[in-house]
Formats: C-alpha cells, structure tokens, sequence
C-alpha cells in the first residue's frame, strides 16, 4: 500500500520511523526489571518507575493500534501527525494523559486510557471501519496483557518477589483498563464499536457526550458502591479466567506506593 508524498512521489506506507523516545522507554524499563532483580532492597522505587514507564509503554501500543488500522482503513492523517511512531507526546497532554491517570492508578488502582488518536472518520473507506479502528486499541491491550501473562510464567521472574509482584499488578492495570474501555460509554472504544451501526440521533448524541461521559461514568465507579461493586467483581471474575496472581498484584500495589 503507498500513497503520495509532498513531492507527488508515491512513499510508502511504512515510511515512519519508530520513536526514540519510545525506544528509551523500553531500554529503560527493561533496565528497571534487572536493576530488581539484583538490588531487590531497592524495589520500592524501582517498581513505581517499573509500572509508571510499563504503563505508559502499553498506552503507546494501544493507541498505536487504532492508528494504524486507521491507516489501513484510509485516514492517512495518522501517518502526518505522528501516531505511527509510538512517540508518547503524540497521543499525550501532561494533564489528562499523564498526571490524571497516575493519581487514580496510585489511589483508586484502577489504569484509565490515557491517550488519543484522532481519526478523521470521513476518510475512512467505509462506516464499518471505525468499529475496526475502535476495536484495535483494546485488542492491542489485550495482546500486552497476555505477554505479561507469559512473563509471568517464566521461572527467573516467579523466582524475584519484586518483579513478579510488579509485573502482576502491570497486568491487572492493563486488565481494568481493557474492561473500562470496553463499557459501551460515548468517548470509550466500546462505544466506539457499536455507534456505526446506531441510528444517526443516537450517534450524534454519542458525540455530544464523549467529552464528559468517562469523567462521570469514573466518578460513580469512585462514588457508587453498586457501579463500584460491578466493575470490580468484572475485574475479579476476568482475572480469574487468566490465572492473574491477586496477592501478587496487592503485593505489587503496596510497592508502587512508595510514599506511604
């Protein structure tokens, strides 16, 4: 697949880069990981900046599925505002992608969607499209969960108590955020897969309420038992079927709050 670049040239579709920061990131959560392994007297911070730099990694490749099927689908607007590069700033702001979901991920434990990829859904070939550009994120989530999984399995990590504990609860961020993000709210992914098949008023109102919906549906999550009770026996039961570690992860948790 190509297209034309500024010179009317046909470029490639793979004419991106892959972003140094991004690449950073990986060299230095890695680091982080082996750094555990032979100071665990450190582990405190080192899981803090483990889980932060693991987390921010994962939203990178969530937002870079959306973006590239995007891609694929005809929006080539991804490509020329960065979104192919795994570059972190590209999807990000400090306030709402960074700072925000660091405070509910070390208060409440819970990993939000931090990013955005802003696809212009006119360029896409066909409606059903966005359904398929909607579903990639969590599908890229999913495929993180499970490589974790996998890590978690393998003898040298079951063998260090930090990295295992900072792994196990790297998966279960990443599990919440998959189950929150497939809630069929406007301005969520799951909504996004079901609104092109709903009727034109109610994808309108959709678009109306993508702003605000998430931040209320997070408040009644915080403030209402009975939401609060549902997500989290959905997370429970989830975490259940894929073996996830929970004194692992609330060992891990307890870790990541270095300042307490």
């Amino acid at each position: 697949m190509s297209d034309l670049g500024p010179s009317g040239r046909a470029r490639p579709a793979q004419d991106w880069p892959v972003s140094s920061t991004f690449l950073a990131l990986i060299v230095i959560w890695l680091a982080c990981a082996v750094w555990m392994v032979f100071r665990p007297d450190q582990a405190r911070l080192l899981v803090f900046a483990f889980v932060l730099i693991g987390f921010v990694i994962s939203l990178c490749l969530h937002e870079f599925g959306h973006a590239v099927v995007a891609y694929a689908c005809g929006d080539r607007t991804v490509r020329d505002s960065g979104y192919l590069t795994l570059d972190p700033m590209r999807y990000t702001d400090v306030v709402s992608s960074i700072l925000f979901p660091i405070l509910v991920m070390a208060i409440g434990g819970i990993g939000l969607p931090g990013g955005a990829v802003y696809v212009q859904a006119h360029l896409l070939r066909r409606r059903i499209y966005g359904a398929l550009v909607s579903v990639a994120g969590p599908l890229a989530t999913a495929i993180v969960l499970a490589l974790l999984m996998i890590a978690l399995k393998v003898p040298s990590v079951a063998t260090a108590p930090s990295l295992y504990a900072a792994l196990a609860m790297l998966a279960m961020l990443q599990l919440t955020v998959l189950i929150f993000n497939l809630i069929p709210c406007p301005g969520l992914d799951g909504w996004g897969v079901i609104e092109p098949f709903m009727p034109t008023p109610a994808r309108q109102l959709g678009r109306k309420l993508a702003p605000i919906a998430p931040i209320i549906l997070l408040v009644a999550l915080f403030l209402v038992p009975a939401v609060n009770n549902l997500f989290w026996s959905t997370v429970d039961a989830a975490g259940g079927m894929i073996g996830l570690d929970w004194p692992a992860v609330r060992r891990g948790f307890v870790l990541f709050q270095f300042w307490r």
